[in-house]
């Protein structure tokens, strides 16, 4: 077990005290460690390692009922509101297994210090941004690990052994986890924690620095951040380091022009086939129907999307496949919401129900975003299997 003088730590902008406490999001110790440091009276400021998105969904649980589905699709953010439920689900079954509700410290914090109106700040990143960065600049591959990760996190159920419960309890297994970022997926590292770092940093020297600047802010973090902030305290990020850091870069246009290569070389296999014969060119373009229409069929089945979303994912991802401005699971997407509205009890229940495989299949607002997704990820399967079953037929 870590001792405080580890995840307690005293530094100093200007006229500013601020002191560290690096948590774990899972335990009832840290809980207990901000309850005595905030209750103590000692400190004017309390930040927190949250942004105004997080902050609401913490606080506020009635915000999933205010959720326009249709304009999520429409907008195009099913995908990160995918990412969000997924991990929401799997922080649900590890509070579930630990029996404290994973950020727990920091609701209380959130808590304590309105009840005693002690001046609250927020100083992570909005994590809009995070995730849009964590988008735009992360590798093709890197993605498919997040990907694969939370697949496995979420549906295959991997139990969590003993000696890692306690080892998040006691906030160690954060530096290992920290470590692996770093040797396996350095760009992840980078944008999911080294930037964060910083930003914190010069959000807590910001706040510092202001004319109504607090004396002693109790600052809470994450005890895997400590490594990183630390050092950065020394030369905290300027103005202009920290718009950067804030700011949304544009999407890559790398998956743009293999969209449209994957439309140009489809339809030229087409041309080449019609060439060759009227027969083998009508062949190509029922292959290409089948099995786009096909594997999109079978994801928004598997996910239980209702029969006229199988129907419209059948017809839509031939088509959508050679247009890279509309995908697949967007159009089904909208097909499911309007066939099966989500009611109010599914967005009540929905932080239960995802903490439960079986319930994915069963609330409204779950199963829509898994039809998004398995339509999507048939949409994909299909159309790489029709693009060889294509070039196979024509130079086989």
């Amino acid at each position: 077990m870590e001792k405080e003088d580890d995840i307690v730590k005293t530094v100093y902008f200007g006229d500013t005290e601020v002191t560290l406490i690096g948590t774990a999001h899972v335990s009832q110790l840290s809980v207990d460690m901000v309850e005595e440091h905030i209750q103590s009276g000692d400190y004017d400021c309390v930040a927190v390692e949250l942004c105004d998105p997080r902050l609401e969904n913490l606080t506020n649980r009635a915000w999933w009922k205010n959720l326009d589905i249709y304009q999520v699709f429409r907008k195009k953010k099913a995908g990160l509101l995918l990412i969000n439920l997924a991990l929401t689900a799997y922080q649900k079954r590890l509070a579930d297994r630990i029996g404290v509700e994973a950020g727990r410290e920091m609701i209380r914090a959130v808590e304590l210090a309105r009840e005693k109106d002690i001046r609250l700040e927020v100083i992570d990143r909005d994590i809009s941004t995070t995730l849009h960065r964590l988008v735009t600049e992360v590798s093709f591959w890197q993605k498919l690990k997040i990907v694969g990760g939370l697949i496995a996190g979420v549906f295959v159920g991997e139990e969590i052994s003993e000696e890692q419960i306690e080892d998040l309890k006691q906030g160690d297994m954060l530096h290992s986890v920290v470590s692996e970022f770093g040797e396996e997926l350095p760009q992840i590292k980078k944008v999911l924690i080294d930037e964060r770092d910083e930003y914190m940093v010069g959000r807590l020297a910001q706040i510092a620095q202001a004319p109504e600047a607090p004396k002693r802010v109790l600052a809470l973090v994450g005890a895997g951040h400590l490594v990183g902030m630390l050092p950065a305290m020394k030369s905290p990020p300027d103005a202009g380091h920290l718009e950067k850091l804030n700011k949304k870069p544009p999407p890559s246009r790398v998956g743009y022009f293999i969209g449209w290569g994957i439309c140009v070389f489809i339809l030229a296999m087409f041309v080449v086939g019609f060439r060759q014969s009227p027969e083998l060119g009508e062949q190509l373009v029922w292959t290409w129907v089948l099995f786009n229409g096909s594997f999109c069929a079978l994801g928004t089945l598997i996910a239980l999307g209702h029969p006229v979303s199988i129907i419209a994912g059948f017809f839509a991802a031939p088509l959508t496949s050679l247009n890279p401005t509309i995908g697949a699971g967007m159009v089904v997407g909208l097909v499911e919401s309007y066939m099966r509205k989500p009611k109010v009890s599914d967005f009540e229940t929905l932080r239960e129900d995802i903490g439960t495989y079986s319930m994915w299949w069963k609330n409204r607002v779950a199963r829509l975003f898994l039809v998004f997704f398995l339509s999507s990820f048939g949409s994909m399967i299909g159309t790489y299997t029709a693009g060889a079953s294509i070039v196979t037929q024509i130079f086989g």
